[in-house]
């Protein structure tokens, strides 16, 4: 499976699953930026992912832990 920046939500399952130490309330743009383009599989525009999308993410990982 490729992941796209629309696929906000497995994007932050994986995060959840690959990172249980971070508290994805206190992580930075810059850090969870370099995340996703690090996450398998993960192949879509590095320029792409502006801060809304940043956003969408970091708001779904915080869903996921809760």
């Amino acid at each position: 499976m490729s992941l796209k920046w629309t696929d906000v939500l497995e994007i932050a399952i994986q995060l959840a699953e690959s990172k249980p130490e971070v508290d994805p309330r206190f992580v930075n743009f810059v850090d969870l930026h370099r995340w996703v383009l690090e996450l398998p599989g993960f192949s879509d525009d590095p320029q792409r992912g502006g801060e809304k999308v940043l956003e969408a993410i970091q708001a779904a990982w915080i869903e996921e832990i809760d």
